[in-house]
């Protein structure tokens, strides 16, 4: 798992060394690894990596049920924390601290405490882990479809450290949920796949587990033979020379490694007791001083006693104050809650129908209309472009408001971000004869870390509302480095134009939701006036605050610092640029998964438009079928379906095709994640309505460049 500070190379591959030995249970040698990486780390003052010494040792005790020791270590490491700003230590911390509570039967806290680690570190790696830990939760609360869904996207984890070893442990709990649920035919196949794992990657635990599950499961469905196999697997596993000595081996090397800690942890004990008898002298002025306090406390007693009986009455009148407060409170939370709802349900609803609008408006477009009508059906165009950012901008604040966002931390380019943004705005700026130009400081490092999507959605905002209030002029976007240190970055960024520019009193409020400046600029320019209010929202995530300079006539300019991390280590292996696919679809055949039957002629039709040959599934059910039974270049999946949604069939899907790409089609709502569309097996996600360029795009995209299942947003 990657840390907050990277530890030094000695200690890594000592790290790296232990999780593979751990991972195929050869506890000893990686306890004896460990051992070597906290020495190295104690000797170069690395108390990080002394940390993560510590947390590693109790993970491996706990999987050799020694909770004691696994108590000594972590108890230690947060000894250490009090001390040292460390996030993914403290992240560590509690994920151990979840395990424990599972151990121990409280379920429910372990989930509460994992979902703590997961705000304190967003790793990749660490968030398998998690996800892990939680499915085997959710299975002994007997939460089928959540442990389901966690199961399955490790099943397809791309993983850069335990990718094996994580679809293993995945395998045998889809195997294990299976067999509770009575579908003894999957869990058979989810034993074996893991049994398979295993055994090619010596993980030798999970070979014992799957072969005693699946003896269980063969049992249960009366086929003798096999389970006797498996039995039989068992037994010479367990009366094995190798197993016997194995446990006598592990049992020395964590007794002789303890042992030695608490040999270390006596030395720094007396080393302590040393340094007290040390300032003994200094003991005989301390009770000289305490003496003079209990005088001066007696004194103070008298007062506070007739201080405490006022307090007492005022403290009544303070309950009932904070009693009438937390009532006035909970009604505007439960007004909030209801507005957020009511949002949520209307802009996701306006989706579908407008989706008709958009689609069959495209599709006249191209079927040589006459001049007359070409004009009614572009301004048609424009009204649903309109409606569309409209509800989009809603949708978007919404989520902030309900805080159901959060920053990514993914490696990107900074550089392709600004320019696919300023490309995709190019028409914009065209109608208005304005230019978009970028100034970028090219020693801003090529491997930056952070969220751009947000990014993204930030410029797209600043870049058009200036092109908005800009004609015949110049956008400019800047982006400086200001600061580095080690991976530390801090950047700059401004977009400016040569625009209307704002007067002094209208940029008091030109952050608030739905404000434009003048009710005569709204109805000159349009748009909703959210554009700001979510650039600010979205950087206040980033901690970060968006400021403004503008004069009437003379423009404006937005600008904002943002710190960020580097990674100097990569490098580019390709020179970077942009460029547009262009692709041929004819002779293509793909399935439409849809459950609304205007939407399922505008998206047949769209398809037929580029000779794509289609056919339709009416639902989640009859998709999982149709995929099974037919070979398909891709599917267009919609994710809110009556009966099995998109998510779960994909899911299903993905048990038997890993490779056919999967595009989500969906008119994403408030309780949307694009993180569990991914996770459930899709390979790209196309929102509901969509420019026909965009939804083009996606297909060339998915079925051309074969892009891989993805696990998380890219």
């Amino acid at each position: 798992m990657a840390q907050d500070s990277i530890p030094s190379e000695e200690v890594q591959t000592y790290f790296d060394a232990a999780r593979i030995f751990a991972n195929k249970d050869k506890n000893d040698l990686a306890l004896e690894s460990l051992e070597k990486a906290a020495k190295v780390a104690e000797a170069n003052d690395d108390v990080k990596s002394l940390i993560d010494s510590y947390h590693k040792f109790a993970l491996i005790y706990l999987k050799l049920n020694k909770e004691e020791s696994t108590l000594l270590y972590s108890d230690r490491a947060k000894s250490l924390l009090k001390v040292t700003e460390y996030p993914y230590g403290s992240a560590v911390d509690k994920f151990i601290e979840a395990l424990l509570a599972y151990e121990n039967g409280r379920n429910f806290q372990a989930i509460f405490m994992l979902n703590e680690a997961r705000q304190l570190n967003n790793d990749r790696n660490f968030f398998n882990n998690i996800l892990l830990a939680e499915g085997f939760i959710y299975l002994k609360l007997e939460k089928y479809d959540s442990a389901s869904k966690n199961f399955n996207s490790l099943i397809i984890n791309t993983d850069l450290y335990e990718s094996k070893y994580l679809a293993a442990r995945a395998y045998l709990g889809m195997a294990q949920l299976d067999y509770e649920t009575k579908k003894y035919e999957e869990s058979a196949l989810n034993g074996e796949s893991a049994l398979k794992l295993a055994k090619e990657n010596e993980f030798f635990k999970e070979i014992i587990d799957a072969n005693t599950l699946l003896t269980q499961v063969y049992t249960t469905m009366k086929n003798y033979e096999k389970a006797l196999v498996k039995t039989k697997n068992l037994l010479r596993i367990r009366d094995s020379i190798f197993n016997i000595a194995k446990l006598q081996t592990e049992a020395k090397t964590a007794e002789k490694i303890q042992f030695a800690f608490m040999g270390d942890e006596l030395k720094r004990r007396e080393q302590k007791i040393e340094e007290l008898n040390a300032s003994k002298n200094q003991s005989d002025i301390a009770a000289i001083l305490t003496a003079a306090m209990l005088t001066i406390i007696t004194l103070l007693a008298v007062s506070l006693f007739r201080n405490n009986q006022i307090k007492l009455k005022t403290n009544d009148l303070l309950q009932t104050k904070n009693n009438e407060l937390k009532a006035a409170r909970d009604s505007a939370v439960s007004a909030m809650q209801a507005k957020t709802n009511f949002l949520s349900t209307v802009s996701h609803e306006l989706r579908t129908p407008l989706y008709a609008v958009t689609g069959l408006t495209h599709l006249l477009l191209e079927e040589n209309p006459s001049e007359n009508q070409k004009e009614h059906l572009k301004s048609l165009k424009f009204s649903g472009d309109y409606l569309l950012n409209f509800i989009n901008d809603i949708l978007q604040i919404n989520k902030i408001d309900a805080e159901k966002l959060e920053t990514l931390n993914i490696e990107f380019n900074l550089k392709k971000v600004l320019q696919e943004t300023i490309d995709s705005l190019q028409s914009s700026a065209k109608s208005n004869h304005t230019d978009i130009v970028l100034e970028y400081d090219n020693d801003i490092p090529s491997h930056l870390m952070s969220d751009p999507i947000k990014l993204s959605q930030i410029f797209m905002n600043l870049v058009g509302n200036a092109l908005k209030f800009t004609k015949n002029g110049t956008v400019t976007v800047v982006a400086k480095l200001m600061k580095k240190m080690e991976e530390d970055v801090i950047l700059y960024f401004e977009v400016r134009d040569t625009g209307i520019g704002i007067s002094k009193d209208q940029q008091e409020n030109i952050f608030d939701g739905f404000e434009q400046g003048s009710i005569e600029i709204n109805r000159e320019y349009g748009g909703s006036g959210l554009g700001l209010t979510i650039v600010k929202s979205l950087l206040g995530l980033f901690d970060s605050k968006i400021q403004l300079e503008s004069e009437l006539g003379e423009g404006s300019s937005f600008f904002f610092e943002l710190n960020v991390k580097s990674k100097d280590s990569l490098v580019d292996d390709v020179p970077f640029e942009i460029t547009e696919s262009e692709y041929n679809f004819k002779g293509l055949h793909i399935l439409i998964v849809e459950d609304n039957k205007i939407n399922q002629v505008i998206t047949k039709k769209m398809l037929t438009k580029k000779e794509i040959t289609s056919d339709i599934a009416n639902h989640g059910g009859e998709a999982i079928e149709m995929a099974r039974e037919n070979t398909y270049d891709a599917i267009l999946m919609d994710i809110h379906m009556p009966g099995i949604g998109g998510e779960e069939a994909t899911i299903e899907i993905r048990k038997f095709d890993t490779f056919t790409p999967i595009i989500a089609l969906t008119a994403i709502s408030l309780d949307d994640s694009l993180e569990s569309f991914y996770a459930a097996g899709c390979n790209d996600v196309v929102t509901k309505p969509f420019k026909p360029e965009v939804f083009y795009q996606k297909i060339g995209e998915n079925i051309f460049d074969k892009s891989p299942v993805k696990s998380s947003i890219s």
